[in-house]
């Protein structure tokens, strides 16, 4: 019999700490947090409290003072950056409230580029990033640059390069932070039927309390911990 699904991440008493002036100023204090694969996690909490902290940590981007981090199961606290990076390149994906695109490559290029690093061909990576951008409602802008993009479409082209190979977590940073209600709401659509069509765990930091009441979970930060809304 198949065993049960594993999570796409877990923290397991994960603290971190900043020297602050002649003090420490204490941002995780042993924080406990479980993400499934296909479920979508809103992490709703005042600024100065953590989120991005917690995201950089999950992503593999920072290393905690203590705890735990699993990637699909992968303790990864103890692994060489080598290793890190290697998880960070295929099994995790990012979106920022800035897109970060390349701006002197196309759509495509920039959803292929990813796919290329990772020593995927050409031409497979044109064929798979055509059809994430055509999924995502971009089909007829593959060849637009950043520039000739609106800033939804240059987001929708943020999150195609974020899953374009296949990561097990998507973070997301704020990724509708800069957009109007309505090109906010269209990029959330966008994103929630990725998570549902392909399975991806997300965790998405926002402000907007709209959009996280529409996601499975939401989630907050109190005191170093990481605490489960209604």
């Amino acid at each position: 019999m198949p065993g049960p699904m594993e999570a796409a991440l877990r923290l397991d008493g994960v603290q971190q700490s900043y020297t602050q002036g002649d003090g420490q100023l204490d941002i995780l204090r042993g924080a406990d947090f479980v993400v499934m694969p296909g479920q979508s996690v809103a992490l709703v909490a005042p600024s100065g409290t953590g989120k991005s902290t917690l995201l950089h940590i999950s992503g593999l981007l920072e290393h905690q003072d203590a705890g735990e981090v699993y990637i699909g199961g992968v303790a990864t606290a103890g692994l060489p950056d080598q290793a890190r990076t290697r998880i960070r390149r295929t099994d995790i994906g990012f979106v920022y409230q800035f897109h970060h695109l390349l701006p002197e490559f196309s759509a495509l290029e920039n959803v292929m580029l990813p796919q290329m690093i990772r020593g995927l061909g050409k031409k497979e990576a044109a064929r798979r990033a055509e059809e994430l951008l055509g999924y995502l409602g971009l089909g007829k802008r593959l060849k637009h640059r950043p520039a000739e993009l609106s800033g939804g479409e240059q987001q929708r082209v943020a999150i195609a390069r974020a899953v374009a190979n296949a990561p097990r977590l998507l973070l997301a940073d704020e990724p509708t932070g800069n957009l109007d209600p309505h090109t906010a709401d269209h990029v959330f659509h966008a994103l929630s039927q990725l998570v549902e069509a392909t399975g991806l765990a997300a965790i998405i930091a926002t402000h907007n309390l709209a959009l996280a009441d529409r996601m499975h979970r939401r989630v907050t930060l109190d005191e170093g911990l990481v605490v489960e809304l209604g």
